[in-house]
């Protein structure tokens, strides 16, 4: 059972929006008594090779908060994500609201800005976002309770947010068919992965857990809404009762075999920063390619 604070009795709209460019679900979640709402993991578009940034993904998130009269309080990051560049601080000037991460935000900051060979004007400090969350912070979307739950495996800083009787899980968890996620990212570790996957499913069987990301195994429709008995129960990688030291060696061994993440190098210099793209010595926006680091 878990120790977390959590009613299952509020039941929050969630609205579901699809990037099939990075396969990124982000979600506007709406507190059922207010017209509060938060949003959580929004994609900012680029067009790499061409060194282009656009907002069409914001755009829609930003039309339908607008369209239902909606107060946006809340910009949640489940983490440092490394395959989609965060919109955050541009629906943020649109409509207000708080840009929250993991307090570990700091491990990862000290970490990439070493890769990136950022300067002392970079702060490490999680300053960057409005919010550093620790395991188990509460605040509210309007009248509805939330809790932040550290999940750390994937990289350092990745939270579950419990809003009601539904979780959002980044990439701590897929669906059931899919599994979980790598955790060969540096800070990244599979045992550590593996027992944060436990505390999610010590949660209620019948909280809606939304993912991050969907990639359409064996060639099925796109899904992203699951419950915790459905994870604990067909889940390939950690259903059934599955031992942490079988999932570490599963989870070692997939990890050698995965490419890098297209859209890293520029991810991780965004979304270090809450979604800022970093600028050169003239006030320019530019992204550095380091050789061989990653």
């Amino acid at each position: 059972m878990s120790t977390y604070p959590v009613n299952m009795n509020i039941v929050p709209e969630v609205t579901p929006f699809f990037d099939p460019v990075t396969n990124t679900i982000s979600y506007v979640v709406r507190d059922p008594s207010s017209t509060s709402c938060a949003v959580i993991d929004s994609v900012m578009d680029i067009n790499y090779s061409a060194g282009r940034i656009s907002y069409q993904h914001a755009d829609e998130i930003i039309e339908f908060i607008t369209a239902g009269g909606l107060t946006l309080e809340w910009l949640i990051e489940t983490h440092v994500h490394a395959d989609h560049l965060s919109a955050a601080p541009y629906i943020q000037e649109k409509l207000g609201g708080k840009i929250g991460i993991g307090e570990k935000i700091k491990l990862v900051q000290e970490t990439f800005g070493k890769v990136f060979n950022e300067g002392t004007e970079f702060q490490r400090d999680g300053s960057q976002f409005d919010a550093l969350f620790a395991d188990g912070d509460t605040y509210e979307i309007g009248t509805m309770p939330a809790v932040a739950i550290a999940t750390p495996g994937h990289t350092p800083a990745c939270m579950v947010h419990v809003m009601g009787n539904a979780a959002f899980v980044g990439d701590t968890l897929f669906m059931p068919d899919a599994g979980s996620a790598r955790a060969d990212f540096p800070g990244g570790d599979a045992g550590t992965l593996y027992d944060s996957i436990q505390k999610i499913l010590t949660l209620p069987d019948e909280m809606r857990l939304f993912m991050c990301h969907d990639y359409g195994p064996n060639g099925r429709d796109i899904q992203w809404e699951t419950t915790v008995g459905e994870e604990k129960a067909h889940n390939i990688h950690v259903g059934e009762g599955r031992s942490r030291e079988q999932f570490v060696k599963f989870r070692t061994e997939r990890d050698a075999q995965l490419a890098v993440p297209n859209l890293i190098i520029p991810s991780l210099q965004v979304n270090m920063r809450a979604g800022e793209i970093p600028r050169d010595a003239d006030g320019n926006p530019l992204l550095k390619v380091p050789v061989n680091a990653l």
